[in-house]
C-alpha cells in the first residue's frame, strides 16, 4: 500500500467513525422528541379527564344541594299562607312537575285549608341516585312535624321518602318529577 492509498484508508475509516455518532445523536433526539410529545399529549388527556371529573362532581353537588332544598320546601307550609308556599314550589318547578302541582294546586289549598294543616321540615337527608352535567335523580327524606285539626293541633312527627328528578336551566337546578309512595294514586 502506497501513502497515498494508506491515507485514503485512513480517511474512509474517520469517515465511518463519525458518521455513526451523528447518527446515533439524531435517533436519540427523535426519540426523545417522540416522548415528550407522548407525555404531553397524556398529560392533556388526563388533565381533560380530570377537569370533566370535577365538572361533574361539581354538578351533582349543586344537584344535591336542589334536592334537599326543594325537599325542605315541599315539606314547610301553613295553611294560612298557602300563596307564599304554591309559589315557592312552582318557583323551582318545571315542565311536568310543574304543570301538575300548577293543576292540583287548588284541591290541596281546600284540603290544608279545611284540615288547619301546618307542617314544618325537620332534617333533611339526600342523595344523588344519577347524574350527569344537566340532568340528576335525587332521593329526599324529610322528617317533618304536621299539626292540623286531625292531631288536635298536637305536632306529630314524621317522614316523607320523595325521588325527585332535577333539570339544570342556567345556574339554576329545578325538579321536573316528584315520586313518592305517598303521592302514587291507585
Amino acid at each position: 500500500m502506497t501513502g497515498t492509498e494508506e491515507s485514503a484508508v485512513l480517511d474512509t475509516d474517520q469517515a465511518t467513525d463519525t458518521a455513526p455518532p451523528r447518527r446515533r445523536t439524531s435517533v436519540i433526539v427523535a426519540a426523545a422528541l417522540l416522548v415528550g410529545a407522548g407525555g404531553l399529549a397524556a398529560g392533556g388527556w388526563f388533565g381533560w379527564q380530570q377537569h370533566r371529573a370535577t365538572g361533574l362532581d361539581r354538578a351533582r353537588a349543586e344537584a344535591r344541594e336542589a334536592a334537599c332544598a326543594y325537599g325542605s320546601l315541599l315539606s314547610t307550609y301553613d295553611a294560612t299562607d298557602l300563596d307564599t308556599y304554591f309559589a315557592a314550589v312552582l318557583d323551582h318547578a318545571t315542565g311536568a312537575w310543574k304543570q301538575e302541582f300548577a293543576a292540583t294546586s287548588a284541591d290541596l289549598r281546600d284540603v290544608l285549608v279545611q284540615g288547619q294543616v301546618r307542617s314544618s321540615a325537620g332534617t333533611v337527608e339526600c342523595a344523588i341516585a344519577t347524574g350527569t352535567a344537566d340532568s340528576a335523580e335525587a332521593i329526599v327524606v324529610v322528617d317533618q312535624s304536621i299539626t292540623s285539626v286531625g292531631t288536635q293541633q298536637q305536632p306529630r312527627r314524621g317522614q316523607l321518602a320523595i325521588t325527585l328528578s332535577l333539570d339544570r336551566s342556567g345556574d339554576r337546578w329545578l325538579t321536573s318529577k316528584v315520586s313518592s309512595p305517598l303521592l302514587r294514586t291507585p
